[in-house]
């Protein structure tokens, strides 16, 4: 009876655990999966904030804060009242900064969000902004490419910020393109390290490619 009592305090745990991390992946499914709708819903900080509370909840998981990072700073550069950009890039930056302290400090996909969020406060006033901002953003993505080479994301962030870059200033589509051709390439050899880990961005790759023909 007593090797039974045993056995059962050692196993129940481990069962209470796994238990605990399906819900978790569960959660995080479900949510990931709302993004894409979201670009027709706008319901972009509504995601962020049921993000959040799942990293408030699982204290050693830096994804549901990547994650909600990536929501906010989305809906501060797709939304049209650039007056409430700032505040929210900033809640942006503080929820990337909490994700890298779980993770153990920054990496290819946190330095991505970076270069988003300083394009975000840029878009504020590019005019004004692009010599603070635009060298910041540039930088991020030089540091995600090399954190790890196989990432297309920052590629794609690259092409895109040339795309929106003036000709006279060294951009256009037609040095644009050659970087969106290459992201794409990059995106169909990608394999996310799991189920939950970042992998947008093929799609809209493929968008801004088309705009470039």
């Amino acid at each position: 009876m007593k090797k039974f009592i045993l056995t059962i305090s050692l196993i129940l745990p481990a069962i209470l655990l796994l238990a605990q991390s399906d819900k978790y992946k569960q959660a995080m499914v479900q949510h990931i999966g709302k993004i894409e709708s979201a670009f027709q819903s706008g319901n972009f900080l509504e995601i962020a904030n049921s993000f959040e509370r799942i990293g408030d909840a699982e204290k050693t998981q830096w994804l549901p804060y990547y994650y909600a990072s990536y929501c906010q700073v989305i809906s501060a550069l797709v939304g049209t009242d650039k007056s409430k950009s700032d505040v929210l890039a900033d809640k942006a930056d503080a929820l990337i900064t909490k994700a890298e302290t779980i993770a153990g400090g920054s990496n290819s996909e946190t330095n991505v969000i970076r270069s988003m969020i300083a394009s975000a406060h840029m878009m504020v006033d590019p005019q004004s902004r692009w010599q603070q901002y635009g060298q910041v953003s540039a930088g991020h993505i030089e540091k995600a490419k090399e954190q790890d080479p196989t990432n297309p994301r920052p590629v794609y962030l690259e092409g895109q910020s040339k795309f929106y870059t003036p000709e006279a200033f060294g951009g256009g589509k037609a040095i644009a393109a050659p970087l969106f051709e290459k992201a794409l390439s990059m995106f169909d050899t990608f394999k996310p390290a799991t189920e939950i880990a970042p992998s947008w961005g093929k799609a809209s790759t493929q968008y801004f490619l088309s705009q470039c023909k």
